[in-house]
């Protein structure tokens, strides 16, 4: 009897090698090798195409395309992160740190479904079915159509599905399934990756659209889902603070629609509950009065979104003065400091900087830099700036100000929300309508945008 071979699999990326090592090559982590054992090929899972059905290439024009007509929900918020409604037979990933409410979300999401008179199976790897239950009793989910199976068995799953047929299916979670042909445990690199590529055939080939749950640990003992971002159709990820109410849902890939979409939620007893106009959420609590404080409207994939950039800037006590950011790239931070100081004259070298986007939301835009240059230069000099005031813009190395994309959108959400006057590049000033009950001032460098909001030289 041959003797099996044993393997080392970062639980991380999925790097293999024969021999342990205390440092993943890959992805640089530590102590992320475990044990496996290689099977036999013998055990492991093939396709047997018959000689007569095979598939050929066909040539492009030849192909019959039509639209996938897509299954809303009543949850728009939800809809508009996958790019309209959810598309039959895709495989969508959800991921989020435990306890963030990405079952909550799920078992909202199949309950709404279920009442269109669709059968809904959702599948439970961490709770029985009593424990389901209660959570959908607290969630007031009430339907014949929904199916609760408490099962981690991939191979009675599918046999599960093939009986029931559902419209739709949830997989809460995939860290829990496993396939009896994987001699590794539950949660490891190859278990996911092989129930995965099972749920991606049967989602395919039966047209049904499935939801995988993958948590996301510090601790790096069971994988994450960027393992998997490559297989499935879309990866939607839900952010937030535990001890806070607001949740964001999040699309970073999408294979049916944009990504960078962003939905928000408010945690409630009764489940989540949509939030409609995120942008007054973000600005209810701005102090009015306060120096180093200013709106940006930033565009979170096809939605403006108005949120309040904070700055703080102190003396340093210390040979090298802080920079700090948080909700935005940590290097925009002493790059627009260094414009400051040597476009506008402003001594920053010896200042400690602090920059938070207010409300827990991730800018990632370059439309951001004027309302954060300002914001610095506004705590640096103790003045306030206009509060109805809402700056756009991208800063360049030698302190222009340069075009972003959507000024009219931007603009038009500043508006609704009673901002009086818009702050944006010159350059945009041109090419669409602007609204009758703002006023739009455009500028060319930094230092004009200072002098238009603080005043002064």
């Amino acid at each position: 009897m041959a003797k099996r071979k044993t393997k080392y699999v970062c639980q991380e990326c999925g790097y293999e090698t024969p021999k342990w090592m205390g440092k993943c090559p890959s992805c640089h982590k530590w102590n992320t090798f475990v044990e496996e054992m290689e099977g036999s090929s013998s055990s492991r899972h093939t396709f047997q195409v018959p000689s007569g059905s095979k598939t050929k290439p066909e040539k492009i024009t030849a192909i019959q395309s039509e639209e996938e007509p897509r299954v809303t929900t009543k949850m728009p918020e939800f809809n508009r992160v996958l790019g309209g409604g959810i598309v039959p037979g895709s495989l969508v990933l959800i991921g989020g740190d435990p306890g963030i409410g990405k079952s909550t979300l799920l078992l909202q999401v199949s309950s709404q479904l279920a009442r269109k008179q669709m059968n809904v199976l959702y599948i439970s790897g961490e709770e029985s079915a009593r424990q389901t239950k209660l959570r959908a009793d607290r969630l007031g989910v009430t339907s014949d159509n929904l199916y609760v199976l408490a099962e981690t068995n991939l191979l009675d799953i599918s046999n599960q599905i093939e009986q029931l047929n559902p419209s739709f299916v949830v997989i809460d979670s995939i860290q829990t399934i496993y396939r009896e042909e994987v001699t590794s445990a539950p949660g490891s690199v190859s278990q996911v990756r092989e129930c995965t590529s099972e749920l991606m055939r049967i989602a395919k080939s039966k047209g049904i659209p499935i939801f995988i749950v993958g948590h996301v640990t510090k601790e790096g003992s069971i994988a994450g889902p960027r393992l998997l971002e490559h297989m499935v159709d879309a990866v939607l990820y839900f952010e937030g603070e535990r001890h806070h109410t607001f949740r964001i849902l999040r699309g970073v890939k999408n294979r049916f629609g944009s990504t960078n979409e962003m939905g928000i939620f408010e945690m409630k007893e009764e489940g989540l509950r949509e939030v409609s106009n995120p942008s007054e959420i973000f600005l209810e609590e701005r102090s009015q009065g306060a120096a180093g404080s200013t709106v940006v409207a930033s565009m979170e994939g096809s939605r403006p979104v108005l949120v309040e950039i904070q700055a703080l800037i102190s003396p340093t006590s210390f040979g090298n003065p802080r920079r700090m950011a948080t909700g935005i790239d940590h290097n925009r931070v002493p790059l627009l400091m260094a414009v400051l100081e040597k476009r506008v004259g402003l001594m920053l070298q010896n200042q400690d900087a602090y920059v938070k986007v207010a409300g827990g939301v991730k800018l990632d835009e370059p439309a951001i830099d004027l309302a954060v240059a300002v914001s610095i230069a506004s705590s640096f000099r103790d003045q306030v700036s206009r509060p109805d005031d809402v700056l756009i813009g991208e800063v360049g190395l030698t302190g222009e100000v340069r075009r972003v994309a959507r000024i009219d959108q931007r603009v038009q959400e500043a508006a609704k929300l009673g901002f009086q006057r818009a702050i944006i590049p010159a350059k945009n000033l041109d090419g669409w309508t602007t609204p009758n009950n703002i006023e739009i001032v455009g500028v060319n460098t930094v230092q004009e945008a200072l002098k238009v909001t603080l005043g002064g030289n």
